[in-house]
């Protein structure tokens, strides 16, 4: 599938408010923290129409098995990916990069729903991501424009994220240095 990237849309905050009341509804207390990450949780942010969501769990292969089935009675169907990307120069062991992913299209709006556990540095990268570009809206035209100019050379998801990942390892070894600065925490 060919990525398509969009203009800001103004119902992305109000669409990711629904989609997380009906996922903590169906989850229930296992899912401990339920976040709308990703470009469409960045204000003026260009983003595929897809919303992505992120909900921190404290044991991902029982959520993850537990998730199932309330999830597909709300449209999502487990995806095959168990890990992120890993940043160009973090040593970190894979495991601790693992995840799960259901993924809904149509019906009541397209969402990518990432499962992760609590403290993972995938679940704190997610965060850092919104965080530290919501905190430099000047950043935002320049990643956009990327991303737009990008799925319009490429024909797939996979090239568009293998292509997207070093530019996001980019973004976070400045967001880091942002964090540090001003005390950012990724927990509330």
């Amino acid at each position: 599938m060919r990525p398509v990237v969009v203009s800001y849309r103004a119902d992305w905050p109000q669409r990711a408010a629904a989609a997380a009341a009906a996922l903590r509804e169906q989850l229930g207390p296992s899912a401990e923290r339920i976040e709308h990450i990703g470009s469409t949780s960045i204000p003026g942010m260009a983003a595929k129409d897809i919303l992505d969501m992120q909900v921190s769990v404290a044991e991902l292969e029982q959520a993850a098995l537990a998730f199932d089935e309330p999830l597909a009675g709300l449209g999502f169907g487990r995806m095959p990916y168990q890990s992120d990307h890993i940043p160009a120069g973090r040593t970190d062991e894979p495991q601790r990069w693992s995840k799960r992913v259901w993924q809904r299209r149509g019906g009541l709006g397209d969402v990518n729903l990432h499962v992760r556990r609590s403290g993972s540095p995938n679940e704190r990268l997610a965060l850092l991501f919104r965080d530290w570009f919501r905190a430099h809206p000047d950043a935002i035209a320049g990643y956009a424009a990327f991303k737009v100019a990008l799925s319009a050379v490429v024909s797939d998801m996979g090239t568009y994220s293998d292509v997207k990942d070093p530019v996001v390892d980019v973004v976070i070894a400045a967001a880091e240095e942002w964090a540090l600065a001003v005390g950012w925490r990724s927990c509330p």
